[in-house]
């Protein structure tokens, strides 16, 4: 509500609304993002299916531990980083990558320790395991790649 003068509070307010708001859809810097992380996720989805079935059929219960291990380690991480990004998208460049640099040396403490707890149990197939880490890095990064590609974003260059 207006105080009817003009320059009043709400009209500053207005005006910030404005200004921090995208006028459209392309000008929203998170879409890319957004896209990523869906395709990432269906990615992960897709490709634990696929593992489960593979890993379970040849090596029973171990097997399925070893894909579910390897899928929250190998895509988990990689769909964190976006996550994170994501958080910070409206903050300042320095805060994204404090942000995200943290994030990284977290996930490799909380590997470590992951690491250090399950080297001598034998409830999972560690080929399984590894198998399911690898590919989830690769297909997960790869589709948010793809997603991120594929999304609409106005953009200006410099003439």
């Amino acid at each position: 509500m207006t105080d009817g003068t003009v320059g009043g509070p709400s009209d500053a307010a207005d005006a910030d609304a404005a200004a921090t708001a995208p006028t459209s859809k392309y000008d929203d810097p998170r879409i890319p993002l957004l896209a990523a992380a869906r395709s990432g996720l269906i990615a992960l989805g897709v490709l634990t299916v696929i593992s489960l079935l593979v890993w379970g059929g040849k090596e029973g219960m171990p097997g399925v531990w070893g894909v579910v291990l390897g899928a929250a380690i190998g895509g988990g991480f990689v769909l964190l980083t976006v996550v994170s990004v994501l958080v910070t998208a409206r903050s300042t460049p320095t805060m994204t990558g404090a942000v995200v640099m943290f994030g990284w040396l977290a996930k490799i403490v909380v590997l470590i320790l992951i690491l250090l707890v399950i080297k001598d149990m034998t409830f999972y197939d560690t080929m399984a395991f590894f198998v399911t880490v690898v590919l989830a890095l690769i297909v997960t990064l790869g589709a948010e790649v793809w997603g991120m590609s594929q999304s609409n974003l106005t953009y200006v260059t410099g003439g």
